[in-house]
């Protein structure tokens, strides 16, 4: 493995999200955002009809989740039970969202997986991306996913740039990552296991994980 630090068991517990199968069949995170509508359709088809409603094709939305009339659903999409889905929230498909999330008023969601107790509540843009276990973004952080110039994404890795083969990739926020209010997540962002973003970043590349990233050039251990 040439990036240990970027691979899936690095950054991301898989027992708390029902993508667990897709995630085991890859070597790092961002090598599943191609699959993930194949994934829920497979996933949404064995759900049982007690516990999921099924409203329209591909969706599936556990009877649990508190979801507010004003929002919206594609498919595919499967909502874990739990899970509060609030005014305005836009889920354009290909969104697996766990248990006990919240997708709050305004956020849009489309192309992501989101792990358990992930909350995404006030104006995010989530796409293209895998935020793990109990990941936060604060109101206003969104994640950018498409390069200015159209070309294929790369990862920042020190000196190296990790090759990705897409075209879209936002982010890959490991577990308990806090990212501050009003932050950009460049295209191919990798936030390592319980690292904290400060307010008004812009952040592109890797960030270790146990780290305070406060700008660019000046990240810190969390002691």
């Amino acid at each position: 493995m040439e990036y240990p630090q970027l691979a899936v068991p690095a950054l991301l517990d898989l027992s708390h999200t029902a993508a667990r199968p897709l995630l085991e069949g890859v070597e790092y995170p961002w090598q599943v955002l191609l699959g993930i509508g194949e994934f829920i359709k497979t996933l949404g088809s064995t759900l049982s009809p007690e516990e999921y409603e099924h409203p329209e094709e591909w969706v599936w939305v556990h009877k649990t989740v508190k979801r507010f009339p004003s929002s919206y659903i594609a498919g595919p999409c499967v909502i874990g039970p739990e899970t509060e889905i609030r005014p305005g929230a836009f889920i354009r498909g290909n969104a697996l969202v766990g248990a006990g999330c919240v997708v709050g008023n305004s956020t849009e969601l489309k192309n992501v997986i989101l792990f358990d107790s992930v909350q995404v509540p006030h104006y995010n843009y989530v796409g293209d991306s895998v935020l793990g276990y109990k990941a936060h973004m604060g109101a206003g952080a969104v994640t950018s996913n498409v390069k200015s110039d159209k070309s294929l994404v790369t990862i920042a890795m020190g000196k190296s740039q990790v090759r990705t083969s897409l075209k879209k990739l936002g982010a890959v926020l490991g577990d308990h990552v806090e990212v501050g209010c009003g932050t950009v997540l460049n295209p191919g962002t990798v936030i390592g296991r319980g690292s904290r973003i400060y307010p008004l970043s812009s952040v592109r590349g890797v960030v270790a994980g146990n780290s305070i990233y406060k700008r660019a050039g000046e990240i810190a251990p969390i002691r």
